[in-house]
């Protein structure tokens, strides 16, 4: 579910966004002057929620980029199954198995509480929090 609309050229750092439909959260934006036959243009760095994948691209800056609604939701780890993990949500209990960032591999033990992220219906541990 997208809930708006942000003009590529108001892209800043950390901001979340569809790029080519996958959720992703911008990096750098470096825009540049509008020219004597073209428009402002914008050079988008931009890493995968999910994949942790970099891309890169250049758009007008007046085109629009629609931004996903990211819910950010607490909860504490129950088990670490290989490259899942079991976890229950602290506010409605529920339990729920959701993949983790490569980042967090060996930092994962039951219960810890952690930060995660649910993007377009898919789930992701994002970070432990203290």
């Amino acid at each position: 579910m997208v809930l708006k609309l942000l003009p590529a050229l108001h892209a800043k750092p950390g901001t979340t966004l569809l790029w080519d439909g996958v959720p992703c959260v911008v990096k750098t934006n470096d825009q540049s002057k509008t020219g004597k036959h073209g428009s402002m243009k914008c050079r988008m760095e931009v890493v995968g929620i999910f994949d942790r994948k970099k891309r890169i691209g250049v758009i007008p800056g007046s085109e629009n980029m629609e931004v996903p609604l990211v819910e950010k939701k607490r909860a504490q780890i129950l088990t670490v199954n290989g490259d899942r993990v079991s976890v229950m949500d602290m506010e409605s209990f529920e339990t729920i198995d959701l993949i983790y960032d490569e980042e967090l591999k060996d930092k994962l033990f039951a219960e810890q509480q952690v930060e995660y992220w649910d993007v377009e219906g898919k789930r992701v541990v994002m970070r432990i929090l203290n």
